[in-house]
């Protein structure tokens, strides 16, 4: 058996295992933040210690993977390799450490599901971008690749202007939740996850892979249902809600 052969089916894996997400997620609010009561997923982690937990095989396996590869040196597979650390250096380091601690938990078993699907995805998408796909370096001026990289920064914004006005909510000592303005708060509940589908939609549009596309599909099955259960959330907890506001995209759901 190939590698080829192995990375393709561990592809289709990804597709299956986002079609299974996606049907849980719609049924059973993902345990963790305002959606964990604290009992009955077994052990837990701080907040902080399990995101950087089950985040870190993302930007470090990831980082190994790409420079086994014959192309890792190449122009275009060094950007692909900058738009993915752009991206999980702020979320495994970055975000956790800005964010105020609550003595909020984490299910153990969320962190290890999350933390084995990482191991996966940073197999398969650094492997394809230094080795298994070939590209021509050319592709840096075609316009699936320059519009791919645009969407990317695009989403990697809107991604990170969320989370620092989510951040700005809380004073130091403060708990509470409160409703969240400006930005694409504006049009959606969720903006830092429509931020998040618009750079992994940016990602597979610039890779014009497989691989990234399977990406794409269980980010958006992993996000959607958890920013329908949010804006749910919000709706039902604050009687001033802007009615207006989508869940994730902005006029359309």
């Amino acid at each position: 058996m190939t590698e080829a052969t192995v990375h393709g089916a561990l592809v289709w894996a990804m597709l299956a295992l986002a079609a299974v997400t996606f049907a849980i997620l719609l049924r059973l609010k993902a345990p963790y933040g305002r959606h964990y009561s604290g009992s009955g997923w077994g052990p837990d982690l701080s907040n902080r210690v399990g995101w950087i937990v089950m985040e870190l095989p993302a930007p470090a396996l990831f980082a190994v993977i790409y420079f086994m590869g014959e192309s890792a040196g190449a122009p275009l597979p060094l950007t692909f390799l900058g738009l993915w650390q752009c991206h999980y250096l702020n979320r495994t380091f970055v975000h956790p450490l800005r964010t105020r601690t609550t003595g909020k938990r984490i299910p153990a078993v969320v962190a290890a599901s999350a933390f084995t699907f990482n191991v996966i995805n940073a197999y398969v998408n650094a492997r394809w971008v230094s080795e298994i796909g070939r590209y021509d370096p050319q592709w840096l001026g075609d316009p699936r690749f320059l519009a791919g990289v645009l969407v990317f920064v695009v989403g990697f914004a809107i991604n990170n202007h969320s989370d620092n006005i989510l951040l700005g909510l809380r004073k130091p000592g403060e708990t509470g939740y409160s409703i969240p303005h400006g930005g694409v708060f504006r049009y959606v509940s969720c903006p830092n996850y429509f931020g998040e589908l618009l750079e992994w939609a940016g990602w597979a549009l610039a890779t014009w892979s497989f691989a990234g596309l399977a990406f794409f599909v269980y980010t958006a099955a992993n996000l959607v249902p958890r920013a329908l259960s949010h804006h749910e959330w919000y709706r039902a907890r604050f009687d001033d809600y802007p009615p207006d506001r989508k869940a994730v995209i902005p006029g359309l759901l």
